[in-house]
């Protein structure tokens, strides 16, 4: 089934409602838009991943020790571990 949109002077498009509703686009979600041989292609975002969102984030911080991983880490934060050696 076809559908046609006018692009507003703003570069605005609305996606006509049946097309909305059959693929389950809500308000505020994000679209991705590539072009491919000449044809645009508007497809739902990925949502992304929350551990790539902060993978890294501690990196060239003084909250990382270094060469430490995730233990030392952890003592760095909480202190030494009760018990351990």
């Amino acid at each position: 089934m076809n559908h046609r949109a006018t692009v507003s002077e703003r570069g605005q498009v609305t996606i006509p409602k049946p097309l909305r509703d059959r693929l389950g686009i809500r308000p505020g979600e994000v679209l991705t838009f590539t072009e491919e041989r000449g044809r645009l292609i508007a497809r739902k975002a990925m949502p992304v991943d929350p551990v790539e969102r902060v993978y890294g984030i501690l990196e060239g911080t003084d909250a990382m020790p270094e060469g430490g991983g995730t233990d030392e880490y952890l003592e760095a934060v909480r202190g030494p571990a009760e018990g351990g050696t």
